[in-house]
């Protein structure tokens, strides 16, 4: 026999980090802020008359995609078995009705059964607990929550389903009524941490160590320790960047095959632990410039403010997008001779900006290939087209070989015998690089290359030859 459902009422369901491992407050207030920065200069006036109004004044102003938010597929199936048994299902959410609405109409589990806060009550704990009571009466209605704000609701619920909580809140709303279900997520935490730093693109940040190398003082420990704190100074800060935008890119992220299962696109971090981490990295940061010369710290602002640029603005538009992300690879370059007093030439900072171009490009055809074979015709949030392709390809080759050509006149030039004294050598190295350019956009070609082509080279052990035959050809030409 089935369970007797008018014995145990609705089953009421939070949303916020139990139906969706979000919080919509949180979503939609980034999705303000950067369609109008500005914006953050009323958000004090509208708290100032009550979180309801702030909330409302939000929702006015900003709309949500309920199709591509995360939701807790586990619970949803379970609900969805419950709804089928015969249950009455029931959104009881502090997020705004409108909100909550979207995604009803979205799920269609609850049939229109959805309360939510408006512009004068702010459904939550105790007033929560109030409505429920009065709709349904004490102890007969089952509820799904998160949180140690949903102990109010199971002390007066007749059921009590903890979702993506830590034992202890499961133990606390044993004390106050039946637990029948508990949905705990994996503890992956630390893990999440490191995807959410990006600890993989801090390789990029070796480009600090290339004056230093450049200029045959590889052997000088004072720079190298300088170069050491240059390269933590910049992968903390753009660690810093990369949450944020993550933070603010998550409609996109949402609908890429990949990025949909970034820490903060998936869930798997909350938004404010999110901002408090990057915050965290940015002082790290800023901290570590302190112990370099003050034009380092110079160079470190202007990347720090070129990369919240890029990622509030400049990455919508199409071609400027990659220039600033060349630019940003070559400030890493122009930010290792900061730190170390070592003065990249104007012949490295040449063929930094073709080379990080191409690479840029490559980057980009990469998620548009893509895009194309998933999602259709344009990469989202980012105005380009499938019909792109073969201009960005063109593009990014010629940038290629302009970078080739540049390290040929650099080759050519009366500096590199101050340097090399067997200087004919040198030209080996153009086939080389002319080689790994080539295979970078033929395995980009064949779907064979990740989003980011330097973090590819630092797990391609064809990249490490490369590298390592070009170290041979160095050392035979000094």
């Amino acid at each position: 026999m089935g369970e007797d459902y008018s014995v145990k009422g609705p089953l009421c369901v939070d949303l916020d980090g139990t139906l969706i491992k979000t919080d919509l407050l949180w979503e939609s207030l980034l999705v303000l802020l950067k369609q109008n920065p500005l914006s953050i200069f009323l958000l004090p006036f509208w708290l100032l008359k009550g979180k309801a109004h702030f909330k409302h004044e939000i929702a006015c102003r900003v709309t949500l995609d309920a199709s591509i938010l995360p939701y807790h597929e586990e619970l949803i199936a379970f609900l969805a078995q419950e709804r089928r048994c015969g249950r009455t299902l029931v959104l009881a959410t502090a997020s705004h009705v409108s909100f909550a609405q979207a995604i009803d109409d979205h799920l269609g589990l609850f049939e229109g059964q959805v309360f939510g806060s408006d512009a004068s009550i702010n459904l939550k704990g105790g007033r929560k607990v109030a409505l429920l009571v009065e709709r349904y009466g004490s102890r007969r209605f089952g509820y799904a929550g998160n949180s140690t704000a949903d102990l109010p609701v199971w002390a007066q619920a007749n059921e009590a389903i903890v979702v993506n909580a830590s034992s202890g809140l499961a133990k606390r709303a044993q004390a106050l009524t039946h637990v029948s279900r508990i949905f705990s997520q994996p503890a992956s935490r630390l893990k999440q941490v490191a995807k959410a730093l990006r600890v993989h693109q801090w390789a990029k940040n070796v480009l600090v160590f290339i004056p230093v190398v450049a200029s045959h003082q590889l052997t000088h420990r004072p720079l190298l320790i300088q170069a050491a704190l240059a390269f933590l100074s910049f992968s903390l800060t753009a660690s810093s960047v990369y949450i944020l935008n993550d933070c603010l890119d998550l409609s996109s992220d949402r609908r890429h095959p990949r990025k949909k299962s970034r820490p903060f696109a998936s869930g798997s971090l909350s938004i404010p632990f999110g901002l408090s981490l990057a915050t965290g990295s940015l002082v790290g940061g800023v901290a570590l410039a302190f112990a370099l010369p003050p034009v380092f710290f110079m160079v470190l602002v202007g990347y720090f403010v070129l990369t919240t640029a890029y990622s509030f603005y400049i990455k919508q538009f199409v071609l400027l997008d990659v220039i600033v992300l060349a630019q940003l690879y070559t400030v890493r370059v122009y930010g290792g001779g900061a730190a170390t007093g070592v003065v990249p030439s104007h012949w490295l900072l040449t063929f930094s900006l073709f080379l990080f171009l191409s690479l840029a490009l490559v980057k980009r055809f990469t998620e548009l290939r893509l895009a194309s074979q998933t999602e259709g015709t344009e990469l989202h949030g980012r105005g380009y087209w499938v019909t792109d392709l073969e201009h960005i390809s063109s593009i990014g080759t010629a940038s290629g070989l302009l970078a080739v050509l540049v390290l040929a006149l650099y080759i050519s030039s009366k500096e590199v015998l101050v340097l090399y004294s067997h200087a004919e050598v040198l030209w080996l190295v153009c086939p080389v690089m002319l080689y790994w350019i080539s295979r970078i956009w033929m395995l980009a070609y064949r779907n064979q290359m990740d989003d980011d082509p330097v973090v590819f080279a630092v797990k391609d052990p064809k990249s490490y030859a490369m590298a390592a035959l070009i170290g041979v050809i160095l050392f035979l030409a000094k």
